[in-house]
């Protein structure tokens, strides 16, 4: 769960996304999907791929960048329905693998709609493994 257009003072609303990442890598990266919704209306159904970094056995770090398609909904005009998310979180990781975090996310559509006013999301996370991995 999350705060959508978190940095200004207009459109804001609250986020909510379910992920799948799945324990496969293919180097170092993992690849994953998701869709998030918003208070307001507005979809976003996405697929990348992110890379962990751990220190130590509980505190991970990952890097992720996605690529989807956003559906505004009553929610913030974002200039066109093709837009990339990049973002970084840091959790703790308990003894199941499950993690309790924190993320940060921005969403743009790299100039290629008339219009690219972005945006970023603040949000808290609870991740569970469904099989095996990390």
């Amino acid at each position: 769960v999350g705060w959508f257009d978190m940095n200004r003072r207009t459109n804001t609303a609250t986020s909510f996304n379910l992920e799948y990442r799945s324990h496969y890598k293919l180097w170092i990266f993992k690849p994953f999907g998701g869709f998030m919704g918003t208070s307001d209306g507005a979809a976003y159904g996405y697929a990348g791929l992110g890379v962990d970094v751990f220190f130590g056995r509980r505190l991970v770090l990952t890097g992720n960048t996605a690529l989807g398609g956003y559906h505004r909904g009553d929610g913030k005009d974002l200039g066109y329905w093709l837009e990339f998310r990049s973002g970084l979180e840091a959790a703790y990781r308990f003894d199941d693998r499950s993690r309790l975090g924190l993320g940060f996310h921005h969403i743009s559509n790299a100039n290629l709609g008339d219009k690219n006013p972005g945006t970023e999301i603040l949000s808290v996370f609870y991740a569970f493994p469904l099989g095996h991995g990390n």
